[in-house]
């Protein structure tokens, strides 16, 4: 389910807390986030300790990343399962940070929080459950 354009306003306007938990609750709804790769495989950026992979709740958000030198990019769906037993592994191992939901925009608010994987794998998980039980 595509999110209309004045929702994704709106969640545009919230601020990197709120994001992070808009994401979560995206996510689990959704059974999918979005990544940004290119010909080297999942886009990385960098922040000033950390090198990261920036996840999104929506293609449209992965989408808005994907202009000027990100042009060449394509967003990439990624399931729940395969980010619980591929990439949290993965990235944990080979020690790289996940950004969550930043904005193109790139104010202060924009950069998106900057997690562990385990970190978002486990609020992932514990939202499952919370779902489950309702």
């Amino acid at each position: 389910m595509a999110v209309e354009q004045n929702e994704l306003d709106r969640i545009a306007g919230l601020d990197a807390e709120q994001r992070f938990d808009y994401l979560i609750g995206r996510v689990v709804e959704t059974g999918e986030l979005w990544i940004l790769t290119d010909e080297h495989g999942s886009v990385m950026l960098n922040t000033d300790d950390e090198d990261c992979v920036p996840v999104w709740p929506d293609l449209a958000f992965a989408e808005q990343w994907a202009t000027g030198e990100w042009s060449e990019c394509e967003a990439m769906s990624i399931t729940l399962k395969q980010w619980n037993h591929r990439w949290t592994p993965g990235l944990e191992e080979d020690g790289f940070a996940v950004v969550v939901f930043p904005l193109p925009d790139g104010g202060e608010d924009e950069d998106g929080l900057v997690v562990w994987p385990e970190e978002l794998d486990m609020m992932l998980t514990r939202e499952v459950k919370r779902s489950r039980k309702k």
